[in-house]
């Protein structure tokens, strides 16, 4: 190849670089063959929870549901549920004579293989991948738990569909009768998590990095997949941003805030010098 062709084949991939890079969009998929959330279909897609409030048994599908799905607490006439469910639950359909599910599961949109949990007992996710999604919007996080086995390495690129591993019940209080996926899509909060955990969690040890969950803030994942169906020119800052603000916090403004050199437009007036940061999240916590 000569000098010319070799540095217009250079010049054309650096293009084409800036615009992946810019694209304010990327496609999404469903993570396995359970398609029943685009018919409106909760018992079939999700995965019940079993529940025992006061002294009755039941497993409702709700529990596996994004939000405040679990915990039932009676307030008054009224029950509440007190904890939250930040990614959603959904249910195999395919099982083998002895009850394991064969489900694949795969990535939900393009991206890089950023993390890998082989060894099942070191988070309540079990075996679980973390994916990062790049567009204009910034770096998105999908993440898959429960995982029976994984067939992705670290740093494998990845489309939609890809098959990343199959659907188990690994982790802390799941049986082959509740196995499913967990699966979440998540802004990443900092990149120097690991030593503010070490910090303040010694001797408590992070096997994770900064792909622990406790730094991945998970949308609505379910909500997005199915606007994002209906419309695919959907941005993940625009379902975002129409979110219902619930409650906010003000803090003094003392150095940088990370967050926003992720995801700029999470910010408003933010050139302006001022004495505190004011923080809008939804009814979840998640950064308005």
């Amino acid at each position: 190849m000569s000098f010319t062709s070799c540095l217009c084949a250079l010049l054309f991939l650096c293009s084409l670089t800036a615009t992946l890079a810019q694209s304010p969009t990327i496609p999404f998929v469903l993570p396995t063959d359970n398609d029943a959330l685009l018919r409106d279909d909760g018992p079939g897609f999700y995965m019940f929870v079993d529940r025992n409030f006061e002294k009755t048994l039941s497993s409702p599908w709700q529990g596996g549901q994004y939000g405040y799905v679990r915990g039932p607490v009676r307030v008054g006439g009224e029950v509440v549920q007190m904890h939250f469910h930040e990614g959603v639950d959904i249910a195999p359909v395919k099982r083998d004579a002895t009850g394991e599910p064969l489900d694949e599961v795969r990535s939900i949109s393009q991206g890089v293989v950023v993390h890998t949990s082989l060894n099942a007992g070191a988070s309540n996710y079990g075996r679980y991948v973390v994916i990062q999604h790049d567009c204009s919007d910034g770096s998105f996080f999908s993440l898959y738990a429960h995982l029976n086995k994984i067939a992705v390495p670290l740093g494998q690129k990845v489309e939609p569909g890809t098959v990343i591993g199959i659907m188990g019940h690994t982790g802390v209080g799941i049986d082959r009768r509740r196995s499913h996926l967990h699966v979440e899509l998540n802004l990443i909060l900092n990149t120097r998590f690991d030593a503010w955990h070490t910090k303040n969690f010694r001797p408590s040890p992070n096997h994770h990095g900064m792909y622990n969950g406790l730094n991945l803030t998970g949308i609505n994942i379910a909500g997005f997949l199915v606007a994002h169906h209906q419309n695919p020119a959907l941005r993940i800052s625009d379902f975002t941003k129409g979110m219902e603000a619930t409650w906010k916090v003000t803090v003094s403004r003392k150095g940088k805030l990370e967050l926003l050199e992720h995801y700029p437009w999470l910010g408003e007036g933010v050139e302006q010098p001022s004495a505190s940061w004011e923080f809008t999240f939804s009814d979840s916590g998640l950064p308005l």
